[in-house]
Formats: structure tokens, C-alpha cells, sequence
């Protein structure tokens, strides 16, 4: 598993590679040009010693907090993916098969959380090292490789070691974390579980129960503490001892059990 660190991802996108994946991707020229208008209606205006400087016009990136700018990158992503389809057409990259249907996986991405999963072979080293950079080429993404890691799922700590120095990046410490999820993790392990009660103090630490009704706490409870753990039981069957932990916590603060400021 290689997982992927992109430097400044949105402010380093080529505009010229985001038309013509738009182009790749069935937009008509019409709307390509309005893409194209809304990058380069932006302006940039920086701080020296406190006074702004003039306004300057940038020529790439995508404006963070812009609601346009995660699809727009989205699309820019895609074209990693369609190398990753091009080398698997090719033979030249061996996926890791899943389960006992065989399911081929070789890449998961989500915006800018990308993983290479493959077999632990050189070939595949290699290729995916040559992918990265010639996405860099075209994209304008810089891949941050001494923040980027790799890991194998075996006993083969040298075959690990050679392909971190010919990568020159870090070494996987497993578990890692991939979009919220501990992967490499036992789900019964605390490792998955410690992080959300952790958020479960927090929360009931910042309410003052003293000036809450009754039906305040409930509906706190409710509408926010029982939505926490949505996403990791989506994964993960939750263990009972976190159950109690987690219920006993609700309880507390329900009903007074215990002081929080």
C-alpha cells in the first residue's frame, strides 16, 4: 500500500489540464469556458508588514471554500485514475485481489486521499513511481513523497525498506488512518474505539448541563451524540464494553451523574 501525500493540492492545479479533462470527459466547449472564466475572474491581494499589496491575477489553482472547487478537483483526480486503467489495460500493474470473489483493487481515492493498493512487487514500484510523476507533469499536483508512505501487509520488512528508499518516502506505520478509519486495525481493538469516546468528552465537556432542561439533554443526546458513532458502526461492529462506556457517558450527563463545566 502506497498512500499518497499531495503538496498545496488546490493551489497548484493546471488549468490547462483541468479543460482538457473536462474535454476528456464529454463537456461541451460552452460550458468548458465558463470553467475557464470563473478561474480567471479570481484575484490575489497579499499582506506585507500588514498593508495589502495589488491585486495580481493568478494562473493556476482552484479557490479553496469555493463549492465549485472539490468537483472541479474531482475531475482533476481523474486522470490518475484513467493512467491507473491504461497500465492495468496494458499488463503493466498487478492488482491485490480481494476476498473470494477476487475482486482486482488498485486504487482509492477520495479528492485528495489517494492509496496505490497492488501486489508487493517491484514492477508495480516502479510503474506506479512512473504514473506519479508523469501525473505531476501534467496536472501541476506536486506528490509529497517524504509525507507519502509505504507499508506491506507481511513479514518482508526489507522488500518494505527498498521500495521506501526508491520511493524516498516514509514507512507505513500500520494502523493508518484512511478517511476517518483506522485501516490494519482490529475492530475490537481501542485503537478504533478511544477516538470516539474521546469525542463524546469533548462534547458533554463544553455542555453546561446545570442550565439545561430536561428536554434540552435529550434532545442533545439525540440530535448530536447518537449521530457520533454513524460512520465508524457503518464499518466496524461496535463491542459491548465501548456500548457501556458510551451509554454510561449519556447517562451521566442526562441525569446529572456526573459535574461538567
Amino acid at each position: 500500500m502506497f498512500k499518497v501525500d499531495f503538496a498545496k493540492a488546490y493551489d497548484t492545479v493546471s488549468w490547462s489540464f483541468l479543460d482538457y479533462m473536462l474535454d476528456r470527459m464529454g463537456f461541451c466547449l460552452k460550458w468548458r469556458k465558463w470553467i475557464n472564466a470563473c478561474n480567471q475572474s479570481a484575484t490575489i491581494s497579499i499582506l506585507i508588514n500588514g498593508s495589502p499589496s495589488k491585486k495580481f491575477a493568478p494562473t493556476r489553482g482552484l479557490r479553496q471554500g469555493d463549492p465549485l472547487a472539490p468537483l472541479l478537483f474531482n475531475i482533476v483526480a481523474e486522470g490518475l485514475n484513467g493512467m491507473m486503467r491504461t497500465a492495468l489495460t496494458k499488463g503493466l500493474y498487478s492488482s491485490y485481489l480481494v476476498g473470494k470473489q477476487k475482486v482486482p483493487v488498485n486504487i482509492l481515492q477520495y479528492a485528495d486521499d489517494t492509496v496505490f493498493v497492488g501486489e508487493a512487487v517491484w514492477d508495480n514500484v516502479i510503474v506506479m513511481k512512473a504514473m506519479l510523476r508523469g501525473f505531476e507533469m501534467a496536472s501541476g499536483l506536486k506528490i509529497n513523497f517524504s509525507k507519502s508512505s509505504v507499508g506491506i501487509f507481511g513479514d518482508d520488512i526489507n522488500w518494505v525498506h527498498d521500495a521506501a528508499l526508491f520511493l524516498k518516502c516514509r514507512h507505513m506505520e500500520t494502523p493508518f488512518q484512511y478517511l476517518g478509519i483506522p485501516i490494519g486495525a482490529k475492530p475490537s481493538s481501542c485503537l478504533v474505539w478511544e477516538p470516539l469516546i474521546k469525542k463524546f468528552e469533548s462534547k458533554l465537556s463544553k455542555w453546561n448541563q446545570k442550565f439545561l432542561s430536561m428536554a434540552g439533554k435529550v434532545t442533545l443526546i439525540n440530535s448530536v451524540l447518537t449521530a457520533l458513532p454513524i460512520y465508524l458502526l457503518s464499518f466496524f461492529k461496535i463491542p459491548q464494553k465501548v456500548v457501556r462506556k458510551v451509554t454510561s457517558l449519556q447517562r451521566n450527563f442526562l441525569w446529572g451523574g456526573v459535574s461538567r463545566s
